[in-house]
């Protein structure tokens, strides 16, 4: 997905999925000419498939328990949920772009940063389509740098945001008397507890992000705005931070011969005190970790002093989608207060709001600030003032590749 998108190799099984499309959804040959009531009207009584990261089970639970029975009983939609991996999601629509297949059956698909880039640059994505959606034209700050571009990548409507993210680390404050404020404290706190520290590998999504904000705290991040995607020129610019990740290696969990894959399995090390340190791109996720008894009830998250990455996540809906009407309400949805306050929630799942809080009126603002974020969070206050943007996103598989020729696991 990130390098090289393949091609999908089983046609029969791309033909098959043809026939699978629902023959009850109501497809318009006309969708932009339609009004909002009747794209709700031709969305009563479908299915939309909604695929995307089905790797945390309170992000599943809330999509399956909160927003499928609302939208059921709202407005006749079937939400039908698809965990599937980013990558074999491009692949497949891929494969379908290249096969002419003009009914699929995905129909919204979270993405973001890199991913979104690969897909509306390859055509794989229908829009745009924001301007069609009330929420966000009454709710939403249009003009926003973090509305308007993912990574760097202008978005022109073929996307509309989801939730908010911004990268945070977690200790145990049993095992760590003393919060890292930037990379040269990390070192030293890990040179003096080797083994207690580790971050998952890239492309991992949230490795490549500790990456990132390791590079940002050594080198800065202003000159990666508008930078070539020239390997070389990358290579040089980051130099500095690679040399720290190698200086850092031996100290690391297994003496840095090999990292954790994915984020979970560092997040179940954490759990199991092999280590002493998580990380997440959700920052109000620690007290949803606490609540749930996952981890120890002295965790607290902490940013570094010039500040961690943040980025917005998003939802598209896919140039074959065969419910585009279904899609709309469905993410229109997402974007209403409720919802989005129900989101922001750490016991359901503690996504950050993308709505423009000047924009709601009491009773909506109320809703946010009812919620109690509970132990460990990182003040919003806080967040805000220490967020960074994120790369351009044809840096990042670079980046990511920069890293494993230079950090290999093994070595």
């Amino acid at each position: 997905m990130k390098k090289i998108i393949s091609v999908i190799l089983t046609i029969f099984l791309s033909f098959s999925l043809i026939g699978c499309s629902q023959n009850d959804q109501k497809i318009s040959d006309s969708l932009e000419e339609k009004d909002w009531e009747s794209i709700l009207e031709s969305s009563r009584g479908t299915t939309v498939n909604f695929y995307g990261w089905g790797g945390s089970d309170s992000v599943n639970k809330w999509l399956d328990t909160y927003v499928a029975p609302r939208l059921k009983e709202e407005y006749d939609i079937t939400l039908n949920r698809v965990p599937m991996n980013i990558d074999d999601i491009l692949n497949k629509l891929l494969g379908e772009k290249q096969l002419d297949v003009k009914q699929g059956t995905i129909d919204v698909v979270w993405i973001n940063g890199e991913n979104f880039y690969t897909a509306k640059t390859n055509g794989l994505l229908y829009g745009p389509f924001t301007e069609k959606l009330p929420n966000f034209n009454k709710y939403v700050d249009k003009d926003s740098v973090e509305v308007k571009y993912d990574f760097g990548f202008e978005v022109e409507g073929y996307e509309a945001p989801y939730g908010k993210a911004q990268f945070v680390m977690i200790y145990d404050k049993d095992r760590v008397t003393s919060v890292p404020r930037n990379h040269q404290e990390l070192l030293q706190l890990v040179k003096e507890n080797p083994g207690k520290f580790t971050y998952p590998a890239p492309p991992d999504f949230t490795g490549s992000a500790f990456v990132r904000n390791i590079i940002y705290d050594i080198v800065g991040y202003e000159q990666f705005m508008n930078l070539e995607p020239d390997k070389e020129l990358i290579r040089e610019k980051i130099q500095p931070a690679i040399d720290f990740l190698k200086e850092i290696k031996p100290y690391l969990w297994r003496e840095g011969k090999t990292y954790p894959a994915t984020i979970a399995q560092l997040d179940n090390m954490y759990s199991d005190k092999e280590v002493f340190m998580t990380m997440t791109y959700n920052p109000n996720s620690v007290a949803a970790g606490i609540q749930a008894g996952r981890f120890p009830q002295t965790s607290a998250s902490f940013v570094f002093d010039k500040g961690t990455i943040g980025n917005t996540h998003f939802l598209a809906i896919p140039f074959n989608s065969t419910n585009k009407e279904g899609a709309l309400a469905v993410i229109n949805f997402i974007l209403s207060p409720k919802v989005q306050a129900s989101k922001y929630d750490p016991e359901n799942w503690g996504d950050l709001s993308v709505l423009d809080n000047s924009r709601l009126s009491d009773e909506e603002r109320k809703m946010f600030e009812d919620i109690k974020v509970g132990k460990g969070v990182v003040s919003l206050d806080e967040l805000l003032s220490h967020r960074l943007p994120e790369m351009p996103a044809n840096l990042v598989p670079i980046i990511e590749e920069i890293w494993l020729e230079s950090i290999p696991e093994g070595e």
